[in-house]
């Protein structure tokens, strides 16, 4: 068994039908990479990724063609969207948890039911994803920054032992990171159709996480990192056991649960708390 993975980007102009029945040009694809149909002015960009499930097949090597993906999002998500947002409704208002359920919905029987999960990037940032084994619940994933400084500095060490140990991020004085924080959090779908909103969970964060470590040399200026070394591994740790007993105030169902953190402390190093089942 293997999972395949597919984006399919795509821009929505407002007013124009999905398609681009209103606007031929839209519909010749001389770039799908970037998006397609593609930017007219102040469209609006998401991307859809969806992933499915099964064995290849023994002649073709394939599972799944990728292309049967790229017109199943196409032809039943991308019109799904546009009349939502061609609604006279407010898009503040629109419920997001049964529109990213109806989008896995609307595709399974295109893809003989192979799909797993689907993702609906709303920015680089932020997303909402749908997993088929649990339709009641959307996952959402925000990222935040921060910038801290730290030494790394081990009291059982002797000073030799710490340089060889730490390096450069042994210097006396610290020395700082512009940190990423990937926030990974389960939450139930209301009755109407809603989850919690995003502004709920940067309130949480910013309040719970990022107003302690911002801007902060973690040694010196905080007391979480008296007694442990401030390494990517233990700030992760510190920032899901801080945040993970209060995400359940979040929407308006209790059942809110942090699934996990991912800190970039550099774009070559991450840690993940916890780690994932599987690797």
């Amino acid at each position: 068994m293997l999972s395949l993975t597919r984006n399919v980007r795509m821009c929505i102009t407002d007013g124009s039908p999905a398609g681009g029945t209103q606007f031929p040009e839209a519909t010749e694809k001389h770039n799908t990479w970037s998006a397609w149909p593609a930017m007219r002015g102040l469209s609006r960009f998401y991307t859809i990724t969806v992933t499915c499930q099964g064995e290849p097949n023994p002649t073709t090597g394939y599972f799944i063609n990728i292309t049967d993906i790229d017109h199943a999002v196409r032809e039943h998500c991308l019109p799904y969207l546009q009349d939502l947002l061609a609604s006279p409704e407010n898009p503040a208002d629109l419920p997001l948890g049964e529109t990213v359920r109806s989008l896995i919905n609307l595709i399974q029987p295109a893809l003989d039911e192979t799909v797993t999960a689907l993702t609906l990037h709303l920015s680089p940032y932020l997303s909402l994803t749908v997993r088929s084994q649990d339709m009641d619940r959307v996952i959402i994933k925000q990222q935040y920054e921060f910038s801290a400084a730290h030494r790394l500095h081990s009291p059982s060490l002797s000073d030799e032992e710490n340089k060889q140990t730490f390096g450069k991020c042994n210097n006396p004085e610290g020395h700082g990171h512009n940190y990423l924080l990937d926030i990974n959090i389960s939450l139930p779908i209301d009755p109407l159709g809603h989850i919690a909103s995003v502004q709920e969970l940067d309130e949480l964060v910013d309040s719970t996480i990022i107003q302690s470590l911002d801007h902060k040399h973690l040694n010196n200026d905080t007391d979480i990192f008296n007694d442990i070394n401030p390494s990517v591994e233990n700030i992760s740790k510190y920032i899901y056991e801080t945040l993970a007993p209060k995400v359940d105030m979040l929407g308006s169902l209790p059942g809110a649960t942090l699934e996990s953190i991912t800190l970039f402390e550099t774009a070559k190093t991450a840690c993940t708390y916890p780690a994932p089942p599987e690797v």
